[in-house]
C-alpha cells in the first residue's frame, strides 16, 4: 500500500527495534525510516544531517548522520521529526579568539547552547564544528540564553572541557553583560539577592547611561552565580524587565529581540595559567 506524505508541520516520533528487522544487513537507516514514517527520503536525509535521528544501545544514545551506517542487532533507531524545528535558521556565530584547546564566540539571537534529540543545526556547538570543517570536536562549559547575545565559549577537547567547566563552577569567571531596560534606572548601582529554584543568586546592576527619549536605560550587569534566566528575572523583579522580554517582561510579538548581550569574560585559564579578558567591540554591541 502506497503511504502518503505527512501534512506540513507534522510532528512525527519513530523508533525501531533493529532485532525486528529481517535482513538487517541488506538494510540502512534512510530506508528503514523512510518506509516506518512516510516521509521522503530527501526529510529523511535532512533529518539525519539536522541531528534528529538517534541510534541508542541501552542507555547509550548518540546522533546519528549517515545514511549508510552500519545497524546491528540489540540497537534501536529513533526519529524525532518536527518540520518547525527542522526550519529553523540562524545567523552564524562570529569567532573572537581561538586559543586551540578552546574558542570564543559572539552567539547570535536565536543560536541555542545545545540542541536537543529534535535537532541540532541551530546549536552553538554544531555551528563551531561546522565553521572548522568537522576537524574539532566542540563541548558547551557554559550556556547562554537563546534569546540572549554575546560572548560564549567551547572547549575543543575533554581535558579542556573538565578544566574550564570547573572554572565555570566555582564561579572563578567574571561575567558582565549590558541590557536595555524600559524607565528610569537608579544612579547607584543596586545588588540583587533573590534566590532563583531556592537557590541563592546575586547580580549587580549599574546605570550606564539614559535615553531619555525612549525613556529607557543602559545597564551594565555583573553576575555572581548563574542561574537560568538570573539576569531578566533579577531585574524584572526590580520593576525593569529587560526590552523585549516576552518571558519575564512585557514584550509581544512585535517587540525588539531581548536586549541583553554578554559584552565581557575575564578569567585566569586553567590551561595555561594566562590571565584572559575577551570583551566585544562597539560595533559589535550594536541592537539586533
Amino acid at each position: 500500500m502506497m503511504m502518503t506524505e505527512p501534512a506540513q508541520n507534522t510532528i512525527i516520533e519513530q523508533h525501531i527495534n533493529l532485532d525486528g528487522v529481517a535482513d538487517l544487513n541488506d538494510t540502512n537507516p534512510l530506508e528503514l525510516l523512510v518506509q516506518a514514517s512516510g516521509l521522503s527520503k530527501q526529510k529523511v536525509k535532512d533529518a539525519m544531517t539536522k541531528g534528529a535521528v538517534w541510534l541508542s544501545h541501552g542507555k547509550q544514545a548518540r546522533p546519528l548522520r549517515r545514511k549508510n551506517a552500519r545497524l546491528r542487532l540489540g540497537e534501536e533507531l529513533h526519529l524525532y521529526y518536527n518540520e518547525q524545528v527542522l526550519s529553523e535558521t540562524v545567523a552564524n556565530p562570529e569567532l573572537i579568539a581561538d586559543e586551540g584547546d578552546y574558542s570564543v564566540w559572539n552567539k547570535p539571537y536565536g543560536v541555542w547552547s545545545q540542541g536537543s534529540r529534535w535537532g541540532d543545526h541551530c546549536s552553538i556547538g554544531r555551528l563551531v564544528e561546522e565553521h572548522f570543517d568537522y576537524n574539532r570536536q566542540t563541548y558547551v562549559v557554559h550556556r547562554l540564553d537563546r534569546a540572549a547575545r554575546g560572548l560564549i565559549i567551547l572547549a575543543h577537547n575533554k581535558e579542556a572541557a573538565a578544566a574550564l567547566s570547573a572554572m565555570f563552577a566555582k564561579r572563578t569567571v567574571e561575567k558582565h553583560y549590558l541590557a536595555w531596560v524600559q524607565g528610569q534606572f537608579p544612579n547607584e548601582s543596586i545588588t540583587i539577592e533573590k534566590p532563583i529554584d531556592n537557590k541563592p543568586a546575586k547580580s549587580i546592576a549599574t546605570l550606564k547611561e539614559y535615553d531619555a527619549d525612549k525613556d529607557r536605560s543602559l545597564l551594565s550587569v555583573q553576575i555572581l552565580t548563574g542561574r537560568k534566566h538570573q539576569i531578566r528575572i533579577h531585574l524584572a523583579s526590580q520593576g525593569f524587565p529587560i526590552i523585549g522580554d516576552r518571558q519575564h517582561g512585557q514584550a509581544d510579538d512585535d517587540s525588539p529581540n531581548l536586549q541583553l548581550i554578554a559584552y565581557k569574560l575575564m578569567f585566569q585559564c586553567p590551561i595555561s595559567g594566562e590571565q584572559k579578558e575577551y570583551c566585544l567591540k562597539e560595533s559589535q554591541l550594536q541592537e539586533s
